[in-house]
C-alpha cells in the first residue's frame, strides 16, 4: 500500500492523501519518467535517471523533432518475497516520455550514452545564418 498526495474526492474537495494498493492501477498504465533538459550555446542535453533498467531495454527514437524515451522498469525479486513495504515511491511499470525539441538542432549528430544509471542524450545546435533585410520605402503618390 502507498499514499498518493493531493487528490480530490467525488465532490471536488481536496484530500491531503489517500491510501492506494498496486491492484488499484491498470497494469497497462504508462508513467512519465523524470528528466532534465540543459542547454548552452552549442548543445542541448537531456538527462534521465533510469535505475533498474538495462540499456538494451530502453527505446530511444526520433520522429521529426520529437524525441521519445520508452522502457519498462521491472520489479526486483525482493518484492516477490514475504516483505512488508513501509514506503513506496518507486514505480515499476512501463514508462514513456516525449520531448518536443526545437528545430535548430542537428539531429544527424544526436548521441546517447548511459553512465551510472543516467541516460544522457546530447544534440548539437545548428548555426543558422542571419541576414539583415533592407526595408525599401514605397511612396504612395
Amino acid at each position: 500500500m502507498f499514499k498518493v498526495f493531493w487528490v480530490w474526492d467525488d465532490e471536488d474537495n481536496q484530500v491531503a492523501w489517500t491510501d492506494m494498493r498496486e491492484e488499484d492501477f491498470d497494469n497497462q498504465e504508462v508513467w512519465q519518467i523524470a528528466l532534465d533538459i540543459l542547454e548552452n550555446d552549442e548543445h542541448m542535453t537531456i538527462i534521465a535517471p533510469i535505475a533498474w533498467v538495462e540499456m538494451s531495454e530502453i527505446d530511444l527514437y526520433l520522429n521529426k523533432n520529437v524525441l521519445t524515451l520508452r522502457g519498462k522498469r521491472e520489479k526486483p525479486i525482493i518484492y516477490e518475497s514475504d516483505v512488508k513495504v513501509r514506503n513506496s515511491e518507486c514505480f515499476w511499470w512501463k514508462f514513456v516520455r516525449n520531448i518536443i525539441l526545437p528545430e535548430n538542432l542537428n539531429f544527424k549528430k544526436i548521441r546517447a550514452v548511459m553512465e551510472n544509471n543516467l541516460l544522457m542524450v546530447s544534440i548539437p545546435k545548428q548555426l543558422l545564418s542571419a541576414k539583415n533585410i533592407k526595408i525599401d520605402r514605397v511612396d504612395m503618390d
